[in-house]
């Protein structure tokens, strides 16, 4: 079984912001794979759905509802309910050190600054699981030119050309996990 966790903030204000690009692949992977509709899970305090993946692997996808600097809650939950081991962890996640388009996929690796990554790392007690990071830097790269702080642009939604590059990604991503 696979556990993977979108990050993003809850509320429909985010929805299409670059911090919820976690939140954005999991719901691309719902489609890929016809899965049921997300629904609220106060156990967890997460919206899930949960399947199979070529109707061999069980796969839970989970959008915590908390805020991102306290993501790590949910997942602790639902690591302890679902018995899954950090090995079994994936953690999506944006990134502003990586353009739009492009991602990194990364296992056992610190949070480098990513205020959610390390929510689940204090909260499950280790940095031993995958880390999905894509790319949410526009083309030129937004923090040399020092128009805006990071966890600014973050909030910003996505142009709607930066989103069709986003989902476009997401069709590549999701052979990769």
């Amino acid at each position: 079984m696979k556990l993977i966790i979108g990050l993003g903030n809850p509320g429909k204000e985010y929805e299409q912001t670059r911090h919820n690009v976690g939140f954005l692949f999991l719901d691309a992977l719902k489609e890929k794979y016809a899965l049921p509709e997300f629904a609220f899970h106060k156990k967890f305090n997460a919206d899930m759905t949960e399947g199979f993946i070529d109707e061999q692997e069980k796969i839970i996808l989970a959008k915590p509802q908390t805020f991102m600097n306290r993501t790590g809650q949910s997942v602790r939950a639902l690591i302890d309910f679902y018995k899954i081991v950090p090995e079994d962890i994936i953690v999506v996640a944006d990134d502003l050190d990586i353009e739009i388009g492009n991602y990194k996929i990364s296992e056992d690796t610190r949070a480098a600054g990513h205020n959610g990554i390390q929510s689940v790392i204090d909260n499950i007690g280790t940095q031993d699981f995958t880390r999905v990071r894509i790319g949410v830097e526009t083309a030129g790269g937004r923090s040399e030119r020092g128009e805006i702080a990071g966890d600014k642009f973050v909030l910003q939604n996505f142009t709607p050309q930066e989103l069709q590059d986003v989902e476009d990604l997401f069709i590549t991503l999701q052979n990769e996990i």
